[in-house]
Protein backbone atom coordinates (compact mmCIF):
# COMPACT_ATOMS: atom_id res chain seq x y z
CA UNK A 1 0.00 0.00 0.00
CA UNK A 2 1.36 3.31 -0.59
CA UNK A 3 1.54 6.00 1.85
CA UNK A 4 -1.67 7.64 1.23
CA UNK A 5 -3.49 4.61 2.20
CA UNK A 6 -3.93 3.66 -2.15
CA UNK A 7 -2.90 0.89 -3.90
CA UNK A 8 -0.90 1.66 -6.94
CA UNK A 9 -1.49 0.36 -10.64
CA UNK A 10 1.81 -1.53 -10.94
CA UNK A 11 2.91 -4.02 -8.19
CA UNK A 12 5.50 -6.28 -9.78
CA UNK A 13 8.59 -7.82 -7.64
CA UNK A 14 9.89 -4.42 -6.86
CA UNK A 15 7.03 -3.32 -4.95
CA UNK A 16 4.65 0.11 -5.94
CA UNK A 17 6.08 1.61 -8.58
CA UNK A 18 7.18 4.70 -7.16
CA UNK A 19 9.42 2.76 -4.76
CA UNK A 20 8.07 3.61 -1.54
CA UNK A 21 7.14 -0.10 -0.67
CA UNK A 22 10.17 -1.38 -0.94
CA UNK A 23 11.11 -4.90 -2.01
CA UNK A 24 7.46 -6.61 -1.84
CA UNK A 25 8.34 -8.60 1.03
CA UNK A 26 5.64 -8.32 2.99
CA UNK A 27 6.10 -6.40 5.97
CA UNK A 28 9.80 -5.83 6.04
CA UNK A 29 10.55 -2.39 7.01
CA UNK A 30 14.59 -2.83 6.28
CA UNK A 31 15.75 -3.98 3.00
CA UNK A 32 19.72 -4.27 2.33
CA UNK A 33 21.31 -2.31 0.14
CA UNK A 34 20.97 -5.37 -3.01
CA UNK A 35 17.19 -5.28 -2.48
CA UNK A 36 16.82 -1.86 -2.70
CA UNK A 37 19.36 -1.72 -6.20
CA UNK A 38 17.24 -4.48 -7.17
CA UNK A 39 13.52 -2.38 -6.57
CA UNK A 40 14.83 0.45 -7.92
CA UNK A 41 16.42 -1.46 -11.27
CA UNK A 42 13.25 -2.63 -11.34
CA UNK A 43 11.73 0.88 -11.35
CA UNK A 44 13.93 2.52 -13.79
CA UNK A 45 12.76 -0.99 -16.10
CA UNK A 46 9.49 -0.08 -15.74
CA UNK A 47 9.83 3.39 -16.32
CA UNK A 48 11.36 2.82 -19.77
CA UNK A 49 8.65 0.94 -20.73
CA UNK A 50 6.05 3.30 -20.09
CA UNK A 51 8.11 5.99 -22.35
CA UNK A 52 8.06 3.61 -24.78
CA UNK A 53 4.31 2.83 -24.56
CA UNK A 54 4.22 7.07 -23.93
CA UNK A 55 5.69 7.81 -27.27
CA UNK A 56 4.03 5.12 -29.48
CA UNK A 57 0.76 7.00 -28.62
CA UNK A 58 1.76 9.99 -29.56
CA UNK A 59 3.09 9.33 -32.50
CA UNK A 60 -0.32 7.71 -33.20
CA UNK A 61 -1.85 10.60 -31.94
CA UNK A 62 -0.03 13.38 -34.31
CA UNK A 63 -1.65 15.24 -37.27
CA UNK A 64 0.80 15.07 -40.20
Amino acid sequence: MHKSGKGHGFKGSGGCSCGCCGSGHGFRRFFTAEEKRESLENYREQLKKELAGLEERIEQCECK
